[in-house]
C-alpha cells in the first residue's frame, strides 16, 4: 500500500447507497416446489425479465476503494444505503410510473483479492434485494493493494447487464483516493466504453478536491458527462435525536412480523432480514431507522420469499405453493383460510407502513429544524446530488 494515504477512522453513519456475487436470478436458484406449471407466477425470474424490459430502470453499480484507508468510505456505504432507497421511493417517470431500483457492487484495490483479476471483485451483480444489497456492504473488509481505477470500471461494464434501453437511468459512481491513471487499462478507454453504453461516470475522490483534479479523477467524470466530487470519507455525523424515533423502532418490530416467508430461501431471507436489522441498529439508531423507512416504501418487495408481496401478481394463486413450502403454523389450513391469513397481514403491514411513513414525516420535519448546515454525510450529498441531476435529463422529477 503506498505510504502517501493516510490512516482512516472509523465512520458510524455517512454514505447513502449502499448499495456480491451474481445476478438476482442466481441469488434467487433455490426456488419453492410448484405443483402446477403454469406461468410459475411466484418465481423471482418472472419478475427479473419484467424488469429487464421495463423503461423505467435505474441501475447504478457502486464501485469502492477496499484498501487499507478506506474504512471511513465502507463505513458510509453501509450506513446511508438507506438514505439513496428512500430519494427513489419518491421518484417519478415522465409518464408517472415509479422507477425500480437496481445496485450492484465491487471491491477493488485489496489485496486479499486476485492480482489475476487486478485486485478487483463483483461483490453483487444488480439486484433489488435491499437485505442482500446490505449483506453484502457489511461483508466488505478493507486491505493493502494497488488500486486499478480503469480496470474496475472495464471490468462492471463487461460483466454487468447494463441493456440498451435509452431510457433507463446508469450510473456508476467509483470511489478512491489514489491516482485515477494508476493500471495497465488507460481510463480513457474505460469510459469511451461507458458513454457508448449511456453509462455515466461519476467520481468521488476520498481527499483534498485539488488533489483529485491533479490525479486525473475530475476528468475520469468529464469524458461521460458525469460529477467529480471530493470528500472527507473520515467525517463523522451527529446524529439528531427525534421524538419520533423509538415509534419508528417499534414498528420496524410490528412489521416483521407481517412476513410470511415460504420454501428454502424463505426461511434463510426472514433470517437475513433479522440480521440486517441488527447490523444497522449496532451501527447507529439513525441507520435503523433510515432502514425501517426503507422497509415500508414500496422499494422494499420480498416477492420471491413472502406471500404477502408475493400475492400483489395478478396471477398468484396459493393452491401452487406445496404445503412442505409453508411455514409449520400454515401446513393444516385450506386454501381459503391461508388467502384470509394473507390478506390479513397485508392489511395490518399497509398500516404499520403508513405509520411508519407519518412518523417519518415528522421525523424529517423536526431534524431540518434542528439540523446544522454540512451536518448530513458527506457521500450521501454527493451521491444523492449527482443522481437528482442526471435523472433529471431522463425526464424523472422528485416528489
Amino acid at each position: 500500500m503506498k505510504n502517501v494515504k493516510q490512516a482512516c477512522l472509523s465512520v458510524r453513519q455517512v454514505f447513502g447507497m449502499g448499495l456480491l456475487s451474481f445476478t438476482l436470478a442466481t441469488a434467487y436458484a433455490c426456488e419453492p416446489k410448484i405443483k402446477k406449471r403454469k406461468t410459475a407466477p411466484l418465481i423471482a425470474q418472472a419478475s427479473i425479465n419484467d424488469e429487464k424490459e421495463s423503461n423505467n430502470t435505474v441501475k447504478i453499480a457502486l464501485l469502492l476503494d477496499t484498501s487499507n484507508s478506506m474504512d471511513g468510505l465502507i463505513n458510509q456505504a453501509k450506513a446511508q444505503l438507506w438514505d439513496i432507497v428512500n430519494k427513489f421511493t419518491h421518484a417519478k417517470c415522465g409518464n408517472d410510473t415509479r422507477p425500480k431500483l437496481q445496485i450492484a457492487i465491487y471491491q477493488y484495490g485489496n489485496d486479499n483479492l486476485s492480482s489475476r483479476e487486478g485486485y478487483i471483485q463483483q461483490v453483487l451483480g444488480f439486484s433489488n434485494d435491499l437485505d442482500e444489497i446490505s449483506e453484502k456492504l457489511f461483508s466488505l473488509t478493507t486491505n493493502g493493494g494497488e488500486e486499478y481505477c480503469g480496470e474496475v470500471i472495464q471490468t462492471s461494464l463487461k460483466q454487468l447487464d447494463w441493456g440498451k434501453n435509452p431510457d433507463n437511468l446508469k450510473m456508476i459512481f467509483i470511489a478512491g483516493n489514489e491516482p485515477f491513471t494508476q493500471g495497465k487499462l488507460n481510463y480513457r478507454d474505460a469510459t469511451t466504453n461507458a458513454k457508448e453504453k449511456d453509462v455515466i461516470v461519476n467520481t468521488i475522490f476520498c481527499g483534498d478536491y485539488e488533489q483529485g483534479i491533479n490525479t486525473e479523477w475530475k476528468k475520469g467524470a468529464t469524458l461521460t458527462g458525469g460529477e467529480y466530487i471530493a470528500i472527507d470519507h473520515n467525517r463523522r455525523i451527529v446524529h439528531i435525536d427525534t421524538p419520533y424515533d423509538e415509534v419508528i423502532i417499534r414498528l420496524n418490530s410490528k412489521l416483521n412480523g407481517t412476513y410470511i416467508s415460504y420454501g428454502s430461501m424463505g426461511r434463510s431471507k426472514i433470517r437475513l432480514q433479522s440480521v440486517q436489522d441488527t447490523n444497522a441498529m449496532e451501527m447507529e439508531e439513525g441507520v435503523a431507522i433510515k432502514r425501517a423507512v426503507s422497509k415500508s416504501s414500496r422499494l422494499y418487495n420480498n416477492s420471491s420469499w413472502d406471500l404477502v408481496d408475493a400475492s400483489e401478481d395478478y396471477q398468484f394463486d396459493i393452491s401452487e405453493i406445496e404445503k412442505e413450502d409453508l411455514p409449520e403454523e400454515l401446513k393444516d389450513k385450506s386454501t381459503a383460510e391461508l388467502n384470509a391469513y394473507i390478506k390479513e397481514k397485508k392489511s395490518e403491514r399497509s398500516s404499520i407502513q403508513r405509520e411508519i411513513q407519518e412518523a417519518n414525516k415528522k421525523r424529517e420535519a423536526y431534524i431540518a429544524k434542528n439540523q446544522k448546515e454540512g451536518s448530513e454525510g458527506e457521500l450521501q450529498n454527493a451521491m444523492i446530488e449527482a443522481i437528482k441531476k442526471q435523472a433529471e435529463k431522463k425526464d424523472y422529477r422528485w416528489e
